[in-house]
């Protein structure tokens, strides 16, 4: 949520390399478990500063766990306020209505085929984690690395990134696979696999920043979490504004949409709507995939829109409605204030990780969160955490896009169309029509096409336009 905001969550499309969110998760979307302990002592026991070694005692942990609770409240508080709860809700899903029995069958089996690598990944993903926090896996993996202590964590880091992903290797060739027999894949093995280790590398870089400038200032600081929080929240901030124009362009290439009446349109659109847009950007997404998808990415001076290729093949009514969606979300700051709430986590992670590291170094064997063999235990860490925040960005993701799929009905005021490009958009993408709790829980950062669909009704019923 706080890069981008996609107009669909193209369930069971593979798009690792854009972020793209889903309702199955592939297996190369699940998280990717980093790292765990390391061995005590021994001539692999690290270069710890004088700082680092020490154990936090009552009169640091207090300060830290007062601080701790109060920035959590503050997360709820602004999650509370910011989340639009009371976006336009229709009646109950009815995805007999709109889509045929044969297309709902094609919609379960896709799931019921793709639900399980997705699982097993999942459950790959939490085992490594947990062997790196709770084990000395990790310690003694990166042990035998030699270097300065920032070399040690780099090699680290890359060593676990590559040992996570040659385990869950298999469950994405398994995937991958599934998308081609449904048509949803056309790239070839060699961009699927590239796509993939830009992906590890994408993911090694962020980490390597993250983890050196943590443990550079546990060096320097006793009371390292006040500038480490301070700068956890300063990252989240900068990687999702430099986002668009740093990390997307690895994946696709991007071109302004081509002179014509649907540029045309959709710039008018914007102008209506009071949202400062100079132009919409088109990614070359055909060469991956047949899936249909648009978001907004960035925001102040990066704030973009960007449309799938293949998005253009559909009616331009239906684009226009799509793009619609795309300014409700800038419109609303969502990309912002997203990133703002991320930032604020990631702040209360670094604390929380203050307090709980000192269980976790007695059970990784290394001598402190200084100690580049410590590579692995924070790796985990920051994959679990991740885990365990995910259904609770999902549940205000539902809501912010239910916000922005009101704001595109009250722009374009054509519901009919509206629910022509959900149907689109869903059997395109084979999306579940009717996803169980659980999968709703953990993977959907949408409503379902049939609540969408149910939306328009509701907004069509309230507005005194003719109900599709």
């Amino acid at each position: 949520m706080s890069e981008r905001q996609d107009a669909e969550d193209s369930p069971g499309q593979d798009e690792a390399p854009d972020g793209a969110t889903t309702a199955v998760t592939a297996p190369e979307l699940a998280p990717g478990p980093a790292a765990a302990g390391e061995r005590r002592g021994g001539p692999e026991g690290g270069e710890e500063g004088a700082v680092g070694k020490q154990e936090p005692g009552s009169g640091l942990r207090r300060p830290a766990a007062i601080t701790l609770v109060l920035l959590g409240l503050a997360v709820l508080a602004v999650a509370a306020f910011s989340t639009p709860w009371q976006a336009l809700t229709g009646g109950p899903p009815d995805p007999s209505r709109d889509f045929t029995a044969a297309q709902i069958a094609k919609a379960r089996a896709f799931d019921a085929a793709t639900s399980l690598p997705a699982y097993l990944s999942l459950a790959l993903t939490v085992i490594v984690a947990g062997l790196l926090v709770a084990t000395p896996f990790g310690a003694k993996v990166t042990g035998r690395l030699r270097g300065p202590w920032w070399l040690r964590v780099i090699l680290g880091v890359l060593l676990i990134t590559a040992i996570t992903e040659l385990i869950r290797w298999p469950l994405g060739v398994w995937y991958e696979t599934i998308l081609r027999d449904y048509g949803l894949s056309v790239q070839d093995w060699s961009g699927w696999a590239g796509d993939r280790l830009k992906s590890m590398g994408v993911q090694a870089f962020l980490l390597c920043v993250m983890l050196l400038a943590l443990m550079a200032l546990a060096r320097k600081v006793r009371r390292w979490w006040i500038p480490a929080a301070a700068g956890a929240f300063a990252l989240t901030v900068a990687a999702s504004f430099v986002y668009p124009v740093v990390f997307e362009p690895i994946f696709n290439d991007f071109t302004p949409m081509r002179q014509g009446p649907l540029r045309t349109e959709l710039l008018e659109l914007a102008r209506r709507d009071g949202v400062p847009v100079e132009d919409v950007l088109v990614a070359d997404a055909s060469r991956r995939t047949t899936a249909l998808n648009a978001y907004v990415s960035g925001f102040g001076a990066t704030r973009r829109i960007v449309v799938y290729d293949t998005l253009l093949r559909a009616p331009e009514r239906e684009v226009a409605l799509v793009v619609a969606h795309e300014l409700g979300h800038a419109e609303h700051d969502d990309v912002l204030h997203g990133t703002l709430l991320g930032a604020l986590g990631s702040a209360l992670g670094v604390i929380a990780l203050f307090l709980i590291f000192g269980p976790v170094r007695r059970r990784t064997g290394v001598t402190s969160i200084t100690d580049p063999r410590a590579t692995g235990a924070l790796m985990g860490l920051i994959t679990l955490g991740s885990l365990l925040l995910g259904p609770a960005q999902n549940l205000i993701s539902r809501h912010v896009e239910a916000r922005a799929d009101a704001h595109a009905l009250d722009l374009t005021r054509d519901p009919a169309t509206f629910v022509a490009m959900q149907q689109r958009l869903a059997l395109t993408n084979i999306s579940d029509l009717s996803p169980d709790a659980v999968e709703y829980v953990l993977y959907a950062s949408h409503p379902s096409a049939p609540e969408r669909i149910a939306l328009a009704r509701a907004w069509a019923e309230l507005n005194g336009v003719p109900r599709p």
